[in-house]
């Protein structure tokens, strides 16, 4: 337990250092953006005296260390800028939005652990059998297939020739909890497929490798029932793929962004959109420093939960 809680404050310590490189990172990436935030938030009848002055009370003259470190203070305060039309708080567009990207991911997580576990599980125990086959060759389609062009068969197909769900749009799950479910689904399963199919593959691979071992033979040759026998071989086998799981819901919070703009959600990826086609610095550049914190986020409590399943990682 101790060697746990040692490593465990040493990834939570290491946070801090990697929020600042990824700050770093995200400023410095949006000085090359072509737009003008004194063009943007003062139009095009602005003088070259207004963008000046504009330019001078917003730091925008400053070198770009002094800029980055204001940037920084802005963000300590939670304060990301303000959006250009309209004049709003980028954070509080952010707070507003963020929640429908985390339903989307969170779901769509959930539908990619079942099904992964399902295809994975059964190919394993009946290796090089048909059902072994028929999982490999699902999983390697959904590998090979895009979550936004599965996005826009779901739509063609459940959508408009058998209109079981809504084409796009989201509704409150205060207001109706299958209204909500409804308006998820195809973006779930859009986002879910390929990240099961990875998945399944993983798992498929590491409970193969522990069927073979010795102590499944000496459980099988004792009676064990074949549940417990795979319940335990499962358990074991998913520390692998367990290491993966992070990068993968990371690829779901960025697949997301996409596939919101195809269903038409107020997320995350519909204000990244707003703000590059509106040539908003603040609001691209405070949407994208969300993501990339969450996704650290993410990636810290896997490896603890890492630590957790996997205990001789601890002596390391």
């Amino acid at each position: 337990m101790v060697a746990f809680l040692r490593l465990a404050l040493r990834r939570v310590a290491m946070m801090p250092v990697m929020i600042l490189g990824i700050a770093l990172l995200v400023f410095v990436v949006m000085q090359f953006s072509p737009a003008d935030p004194a063009y943007n938030a003062l139009g095009d009848s602005a003088t070259p005296a207004a963008r000046a002055a504009f330019a001078a009370a917003h730091g925008l003259d400053d070198p770009l260390p002094v800029r980055y470190l204001a940037f920084l203070g802005d963000l300590v305060r939670g304060d990301l800028g303000v959006t250009v039309s309209p004049s709003q708080p980028v954070t509080d567009r952010i707070v507003t939005a963020f929640p429908l990207t985390l339903q989307l991911t969170l779901f769509g997580l959930v539908l990619a652990v079942v099904l992964a576990l399902v295809f994975g599980v059964t190919s394993a125990v009946y290796r090089d059998r048909w059902p072994d086959q028929v999982f490999r060759v699902l999983s390697m389609a959904g590998i090979a297939l895009p979550s936004f062009w599965i996005g826009v068969l779901l739509i063609q197909q459940f959508a408009l020739n058998v209109p079981l769900f809504p084409t796009g749009g989201y509704v409150n799950p205060a207001d109706s909890f299958t209204g909500w479910l409804e308006s998820l689904a195809l973006p779930a399963v859009s986002l879910a497929l390929p990240v099961a199919s990875s998945l399944a593959r993983l798992i498929r691979t590491s409970m193969v490798a522990e069927l073979d071992r010795d102590y499944v033979r000496t459980a099988r040759g004792s009676g064990l029932p074949p549940f417990l026998i795979i319940r335990s071989v499962l358990r074991n086998a998913l520390v692998t793929p367990l290491t993966v799981l992070g990068v993968k819901i990371g690829y779901m919070l960025s697949g997301a962004v996409v596939i919101e703009a195809i269903f038409d959600l107020p997320g995350m990826g519909k204000l990244i959109l707003e703000g590059v086609t509106g040539g908003d610095v603040a609001l691209v550049q405070g949407t994208v420093l969300t993501i990339a914190i969450a996704f650290l986020v993410v990636n810290v409590v896997v490896d603890l939960l890492y630590l957790l399943v996997n205990p001789r990682i601890r002596t390391v």
